[in-house]
């Protein structure tokens, strides 16, 4: 997958311990990234050494790709190192783990993390400073594990390059009739090529009804998206004639790439849209229609960091599913079981998806609701109930408290019926709909075995909160799927009584499809979690931009880094 955007870390210590004996420690950071399917460290970069000093200004920055749906955890590691030629021995003066969205989701991108010594050896490879031969693995020489080791600075910058976002509007003319009573339905697939030949895809129009002569609504997609930064990168678009079924009819495809789409922002440009299968069986083969470009332009517009940055928070809110559906939770087949050795299916999910949300979310309180169960003492049935049985303060602390409500509830109510989406998700609206000026933005997480009992009310209230803030993102289970996959709006648009959802705000996410043969629960849940937050930048954007509503400019940091005395040209900030 193509990352979001790049971003730029610049890192600065202050009160490193001071190691050596006749004058100061001279400092260097090493950044680690940790692989998710194998959760091994791997050394990604590491900065200069600056001489004799506890408060290094590090001027070598590290650039990374950044996956908002993503738990990028990040290791960073702070030596002393001695020599001037060869690094010998280096002293471990101490590190730090986070992950880059805590970064981003810092005030102004900005945080401060203790630098602690822990009880296991490090080790790092080692090479001159001066040249580049084969690393060498050894320990290193350390601290006083529990000793004060000073604090770490970190900060986020977006590249500039990566703002740059293309809009274009095609139509079609003369394509193949698919539709037995009707013409066709056709919409476009944009697919990127890849550097090992395949191809990815990276964007679907609208589906147009029952015509063989379709003009698309203009669209726009991030220039890394369409092309990855390769201008003469391969483009590959596909016609097709939606079915409701799911079963599309392949009409045709041509390529182009983004040098050559862009050359024709003057003038329109024709494709032809060919179907080999056709072409090798009908010799007086023409084409299957033609696609026209009529406007193509670049922009730099606003990006997700730029809202974050701009103190732009993620309010996250989890509803459960408490169904009689989903299984006796003392059943090792309901998706409530608890295994002395697991966590169930539905605290996987929760777990997943909340531990990356949350770093986007400075207070980390959570509103948390179940549905479908009759609460205690009296037997009500309920749509709609805090999980942490406060009905006037819903919100949970952090996901392990949201976790810890929701154990609490299984112990307390009775699995029920029906399966009702429309209470939970208007009570979210209600909130959001009292904040409209960009600084909170809402994400619902249903977590459902995808049957679904209330299919109409769920539909308007889809149709009615696609106005407001609010992006919903649900589907655990075995269930029929559907409904649910009817309610994602990425083929056709959710309607109800005649009106369309404004945009697209619903991803629907089958867990099953997310378990991972192996058994490796972690990189299972790493994929689920992945696909459940994969929309949400865009999302957000969409809704900013259709109410023109601007980032703020950064907040101030709390603490600033103060520039070391004894190194007044180190201090380098390249911003892009």
């Amino acid at each position: 997958s193509v990352p979001a955007t790049k971003i730029e870390i610049t890192v600065s210590c202050r009160n490193l311990l001071d190691l050596d004996t006749f004058s100061k420690s001279d400092p260097m950071v090493v950044l680690y990234t940790q692989s998710q399917a194998s959760q091994e460290w791997r050394e990604f970069g590491r900065t200069e050494v600056i001489d004799n000093t506890l408060n290094p200004d590090f001027v070598r920055k590290f650039v990374l790709d950044y996956f908002f749906e993503e738990k990028q955890k990040l290791r960073f590691d702070v030596y002393n190192v001695d020599s001037k030629t060869n690094i010998s021995k280096p002293d471990f003066l101490g590190q730090a783990f986070l992950a880059l969205g805590e970064v981003i989701g810092g005030q102004g991108s900005r945080v401060e993390r203790p630098l602690t010594i822990g009880a296991e050896p490090q080790t790092f490879s080692i090479f001159s400073r001066d040249s580049n031969p084969p690393p060498q693995a050894f320990s290193t020489s350390r601290g006083v594990p529990g000793k004060k080791c000073g604090t770490i600075l970190l900060t986020a910058e977006e590249l500039s390059n990566c703002r740059d976002i293309a809009t274009m509007q095609l139509c079609a003319n003369k394509l193949d009739k698919k539709d037995f009573f009707g013409k066709s339905d056709p919409f476009l697939v944009f697919y990127r090529s890849n550097e090992d030949g395949t191809f990815t895809i990276c964007h679907k129009t609208e589906v147009v009804k029952n015509t063989l002569n379709p003009v698309w609504q203009p669209f726009s997609i991030p220039v890394r998206a369409l092309c990855n930064g390769d201008y003469d990168r391969t483009v590959k678009i596909d016609v097709y004639d939606w079915d409701r079924n799911g079963s599309h009819d392949f009409i045709g495809e041509f390529t182009t790439s983004y040098r050559e789409l862009s050359k024709a922002q003057n003038q329109f440009t024709v494709y032809e849209v060919l179907n080999p299968r056709k072409k090798c069986k009908k010799k007086k083969y023409v084409n299957s229609g033609t696609v026209t470009l009529l406007s193509f332009s670049v922009d730099s517009e606003f990006t997700f960091v730029d809202y974050i940055k701009g103190g732009t928070q993620l309010n996250f809110t989890v509803a459960i599913d408490f169904t009689a559906s989903n299984g006796n939770p003392l059943q090792p087949t309901s998706l409530h079981y608890m295994s002395p050795y697991q966590l169930s299916a539905y605290a996987m999910a929760l777990k997943a998806v909340g531990e990356i949300i949350q770093d986007y979310d400075s207070d980390k309180l959570f509103p948390a609701y179940g549905f479908g169960a009759k609460l205690p003492p009296e037997g009500r049935i309920s749509h709609q109930f805090p999980l942490n049985n406060n009905d006037e303060d819903p919100n949970c602390v952090g996901i392990e408290g949201v976790l810890e409500s929701y154990f609490q509830s299984l112990r307390t109510v009775q699995l029920y019926g029906p399966t009702y989406f429309a209470p939970v998700i208007n009570q979210v609206a209600r909130t959001a709909a009292k904040i409209s000026d960009g600084s909170q933005y809402y994400v619902l997480l249903i977590i459902t075995d995808g049957v679904i009992s209330d299919m109409t009310q769920t539909k308007e209230a889809i149709v009615s909160v696609s106005l407001r803030r609010r992006a919903w993102q649900g589907g655990v289970g075995s269930a029929p799927v559907t409904a649910m996959e009817e309610l994602d709006g990425d083929e056709v648009r959710v309607s109800s009584r005649g009106r369309y959802a404004e945009r697209d705000i619903v991803q629907f996410v089958p867990f099953r499809d997310y378990v991972d043969r192996s058994g490796n629960q972690v990189l299972s849940m790493a994929r689920l979690a992945k696909d459940v937050l994969a929309e949400i930048p865009e999302q957000l954007l969409s809704y900013m931009r259709t109410r023109d509503i601007q980032p703020r400019p950064p907040p101030p940091a709390n603490s600033s880094p103060t520039p070391a005395p004894e190194q007044p040209s180190a201090h380098l900030h390249t911003h892009c």
